[in-house]
């Protein structure tokens, strides 16, 4: 066996600004092709082959370093650590088991199934002011808003405050950007503050008249005797927020990307909407918007004869896995009506941290596809998109689009 420190490997800076669209893919890409491992400079490893991947996001060797990203900052106290220090993502064993074991019924597909009518009341009412056609910005139009306004109605929150929860959402997802921790720390520590704040209010709200809200239904959720504490509710409530609105905005505006650079699956979505549960698996697949899910070892863990001491970084990179020769057939094609087989893509994670959401974004994506993809016909882009760097979530910051 071979320490993983002393493997020649391909390198690349992940944090480099000018990775972003296919550059970055290209950089992957091409290390991949080299192995199933990259250095990700200066601090970890790149797994880039699907197997491997997946091995290290299940292994309860790892776990996602959580509070580690804060404190390489310094920050070791305040809101923005206390929020990160009881999201789910940082919690394991015992205590994760309980909670989403708890919580886990608010998100089974068939609780998913029952917003689609408010996801078609909200599409219908963001479409209204571009429906005659013509250029518009996606991204403040169409793909911010409607998950921000399916979380608002979710939480049991007024719809008005739709965009200061997009906008808490958006600052506070920037908790995994050790840029962002590095240059915008009083930003983000606002943002925590304030949203916690305004969740224990509903809370209090919903203790005196529960309603058909996840609010309430966190609140009364029981498993075997077992509740959820205020605290536990407040942490959950926060995560759901930054999980549910940052994610579903960004996959939805590379979804318009893709089929804006794809016309004829577009033309066949929009003849043939039934296909958007399928059109979205091969979103999901073909670009996903966590491109690299960071996992730290607890102890020496071994894998296809490579050593990788306790306290090795990893980042299981499904921009990379999804779209490995091994797995699918024909990777680099995006076709809506290609059999993929039985991989699923590692879009939302594997093993226990598994996106405890999945279901409701893939029935918030499938709602959108098959309302716009009829009502948008000859859909371009009318400039390059402006997108963040593929740390923490692949934003999309500007969309201009233009349709018939």
């Amino acid at each position: 066996m071979t320490a993983v420190a002393d493997l020649e490997l391909p390198a690349f800076d992940y944090s480099d600004p000018d990775l972003t669209g296919q550059p970055w893919h290209d950089a992957v890409r091409t290390a991949r092709e080299r192995g199933w491992l990259a250095r990700a400079e200066p601090i970890g490893f790149f797994v880039l082959e699907r197997e491997a991947a997946a091995f290290f996001l299940r292994t309860p060797k790892a776990t996602f370093p959580g509070t580690m990203i804060l404190e390489l900052q310094g920050v070791t106290e305040g809101p923005l650590w206390e929020r990160l220090k009881g999201n789910l993502l940082d919690l394991d064993g015992d205590t994760h088991r309980r909670l989403r074991k708890l919580v886990q019924p608010a998100f089974t597909p068939p609780a998913a199934d029952r917003h689609r009518p408010a996801m078609r009341r909200h599409l219908a009412h963001l479409f209204e002011p571009v429906a005659g056609g013509g250029e518009f910005e996606a991204t403040a139009a169409l793909t911010k808003p409607y998950p921000a306004r399916m979380i608002a109605e979710l939480m049991g929150a007024p719809v008005a405050d739709a965009d200061r929860l997009g906008a808490w959402a958006n600052l506070i997802q920037g908790q995994f950007d050790p840029i962002k921790v590095a240059n915008e720390r009083e930003s983000l520590e606002r943002a925590a503050a304030e949203f916690v704040e305004y969740t224990r209010q509903l809370i209090a709200a919903r203790h005196d008249d529960p309603g058909d809200d996840l609010i309430s239904v966190l609140i009364a959720a029981e498993a075997e005797g077992d509740t959820l504490s205020e605290e536990e509710v407040v942490h959950l409530t926060s995560s759901i927020l930054v999980g549910g609105v940052d994610t579903t905005q960004a996959q939805l505006a590379h979804a318009l990307i893709l089929f804006a650079r794809h016309p004829d699956q577009w033309k066949l979505l929009a003849e043939r909407p039934e296909l958007a549960p399928q059109a979205v698996e091969e979103i999901l697949r073909f670009e996903p918007i966590t491109p690299i899910t960071a996992r730290i070892t607890l102890e020496d863990v071994e894998y296809d004869g490579v050593v990788f001491p306790k306290g090795t970084l990893l980042f299981a990179a499904a921009v990379s896995a999804n779209r490995d020769p091994a797995a699918y057939e024909e990777p680099e094609r995006f076709d809506i009506t290609a059999e993929r087989g039985r991989a699923k893509p590692l879009t939302f994670g594997a093993g226990p941290h598994f996106c405890l959401g999945a279901n409701l974004a893939r029935a918030e994506l499938q709602e959108a596809l098959a309302f716009l993809a009829p009502r948008m016909r000859d859909l371009r882009l009318e400039a390059a998109p402006v997108c963040h760097t593929p740390l923490g979530i692949y934003a999309v910051n500007e969309l201009q689009l233009s349709f018939s």
